[in-house]
């Protein structure tokens, strides 16, 4: 589950990190208070204007604005709110913008330099560990330091059964040139971050940048923060920032009827039981010719009802033009997968405008075939992976 900038940020303090404050806006009424707020709390003198979306980027896409007074402030959240963001992150679409975060301004003068970091917080599946990625080349152009400078990024892997140790900390300020107060900064900025990570059940933590002001502050100037899903159950505060706006309603659609969907932008939509057999039948469909329009694993259950749900949410995407059903016959048996198949398709009536190819392997699965085959309707029936993979490149002609 992906948070806003503002929630992420909000989490972030929570854990003693350093950040910059801000107040999120709704237009530019709300805009205007939020910065004359801030000013009474924090003396500053100009504002940044920041639009609140799932999507990096913002900066390239005229979502981040600088307010040097009030009158700025209310131009520039009025334009940006209700604006069709479109970031390297987004869609040629864009996503639009609902939401503002009025924040400080921390590039202020002083003693020293301003600096900009890159800091992330993710695990590293080769090795089972978090990993602390970061580097002194933060910014809005982090993509192309990993691309053409990729020795300016660091690691620091942390051992699951011991946590971040003091001493990696040290490291991390030290190889990114830093000493003093902000090298003493940094080692806390570094040991709150990822404690952060670990007890809200994050999968990533990218601040970018991580800045040291000019009086040797290190704080977060940005946050993008993703909380793992299956821990939402007991993280009932974090469920509660879930922004529906920003996702996909035919995804939203899915959980809420207790269907895994994630939408793909193929032509072949899938219907499976189990997510191994979901990828596998995945690459069936591209050796087939086709494209994966979808992944759907349907779960331990296949009758009528699920069945029904599962064609009504593949066919919300306009660009499916044929439907593959994969059942493995387990737990639950072929025959009524079949059942619930035809019962669906009977149901539904003239909705299911595209052929649909059914493979149903394991428990009753010759019965099941016949089940199908006997039904009279437009539906193919197979047995072995093969088989299936040639009715669907025929479909698709």
């Amino acid at each position: 589950m992906n948070l806003h900038e503002y929630q992420g940020k909000e989490i972030l303090a929570s854990f003693g990190v350093r950040i910059q404050r801000g107040i999120v806006a709704h237009n530019a009424k709300e805009a205007v208070d939020a910065a004359k707020q801030l000013t009474q709390e924090t003396g500053t003198g100009w504002h940044v204007i920041k639009a609140q979306v799932h999507a990096g980027g913002r900066g390239k896409g005229g979502g981040v604005k600088l307010a040097k007074n009030l009158k700025e402030v209310e131009e520039l959240a009025g334009s940006i709110i209700g604006m069709n963001l479109v970031t390297p992150q987004t869609s040629a679409e864009g996503k639009k913008v609902h939401q503002v975060l009025v924040a400080e301004d921390v590039y202020y003068p002083g003693d020293s330099e301003t600096s900009e970091f890159y800091m992330s917080v993710l695990l590293n599946r080769g090795t089972g560990k978090n990993m602390i990625m970061y580097s002194t080349e933060g910014g809005m152009d982090i993509e192309e330091v990993a691309e053409k400078t990729p020795h300016l990024i660091f690691t620091e892997e942390v051992d699951p059964g011991l946590g971040l140790l003091p001493f990696q900390a040290r490291r991390i300020a030290f190889n990114l040139g830093l000493s003093g107060t902000a090298f003493k900064e940094m080692v806390k900025f570094v040991m709150s971050l990822y404690k952060a990570y670990v007890e809200s059940d994050s999968s990533l933590f990218e601040i970018n940048p991580v800045l040291k002001t000019s009086d040797d502050k290190i704080m977060a100037v940005d946050a993008k923060v993703s909380i793992d899903d299956n821990a939402l159950y007991r993280r009932k505060a974090y469920a509660e920032m879930r922004d529906l706006r920003e996702e996909n309603p035919i995804e939203v659609e899915a959980r809420e009827v207790g269907l895994n969907y994630v939408d793909l932008d193929g032509n072949v939509g899938c219907m499976v039981n189990g997510a191994g057999l979901a990828m596998a039948t995945m690459d069936l469909i591209k050796m087939a010719g086709g494209e994966p329009a979808n992944f759907l694993d349907v779960g331990g259950t296949a009758d009528a009802k699920r069945v029904e749900e599962a064609f009504r949410i593949i066919l919300k995407d306009p660009n499916v033009k044929a439907i593959l059903i994969n059942i493995f016959g387990g737990i639950v048996r072929c025959d009524r997968v079949a059942q619930g198949v035809v019962d669906a398709y009977k149901n539904m009536g003239d909705a299911i405008q595209v052929p649909i190819i059914v493979r149903l392997q394991g428990t009753n699965a010759e019965l099941a075939k016949e089940i199908i085959d006997n039904s009279g309707l437009a539906v193919h029936s197979a047995v072995q992976f093969k088989e299936a993979a040639d009715k669907v490149e025929e479909v698709l002609g």
